[in-house]
């Protein structure tokens, strides 16, 4: 199955350009398996999901992306926001105590060499990117990035290797043209989120581009 991972709808993250019904329906155009909606630090109902999932008869999954002072987290099994998760390890926590799944999102961002930067700076920057603990808190990393460029994926790739963590992918969708580029490939059937939460703890999952030039 491949399911778009990262996700955002109007009006819950406001820089989207997507509302819910769209989303889904691009999604569909796309190819795609089905999509979790992982607003920015805002958390779907279950049973609005399960009835979205219902009325356009395509897998949809409720996740989150919390903003951490460590990196962007993509969270699976929370249901609400809690004091303290603007950090990395508290988020681990408390997804731990409810069986969920953490992923990390966009790796490069504030790591990636600046424009203009000498190539000798590349090496430096991903040494640094790699001492960052989140690393060690994570289920995967997001190493295709539907928005970011191929560099900036390439880098968030090495970051995976290194830090011997399994790579995924997601669209992080705002806009129509955002759906369609990368997701996640699974071996085995997701009907529900416990399914999705049991494949990522497992590394049941690879990365899969379906545009060129990502």
């Amino acid at each position: 199955m491949i399911i778009d991972l990262h996700t955002h709808t109007l009006p819950w993250s406001d820089d989207s350009q997507l509302y819910p019904v769209d989303l889904i329906d691009h999604a569909k155009q796309a190819g795609l398996d089905g999509i979790c909606l992982t607003e920015h630090d805002w958390f779907w109902e279950t049973s609005r999901v399960a009835e979205l999932s219902q009325e356009h008869d395509f897998l949809i999954l409720p996740g989150v992306e919390i903003n951490t002072e460590e990196g962007h987290l993509l969270v699976f099994g929370l249901e609400k926001y809690v004091f303290g998760m603007h950090h990395a390890a508290v988020v681990r926590q408390l997804v731990d105590e409810v069986g969920g799944a953490i992923i990390l999102a966009h790796p490069h961002r504030r790591q990636f060499p600046s424009y203009g930067s000498d190539e000798s700076d590349y090496y430096p920057a991903l040494e640094r990117a790699c001492n960052n603990p989140v690393f060690e808190l994570v289920d995967g990393v997001e190493v295709l990035n539907g928005r970011a460029s191929p560099e900036k994926n390439a880098f968030s790739l090495e970051l995976s290797r290194k830090s011997s963590s399994r790579g995924c992918g997601g669209s992080d969708a705002h806009g129509a043209s955002d759906l369609g580029s990368a997701a996640t490939l699974f071996q085995r059937q997701i009907s529900c989120l416990e399914d999705l939460i049991t494949e990522l703890k497992a590394g049941r999952f690879t990365a899969v581009s379906l545009r060129q030039g990502l």
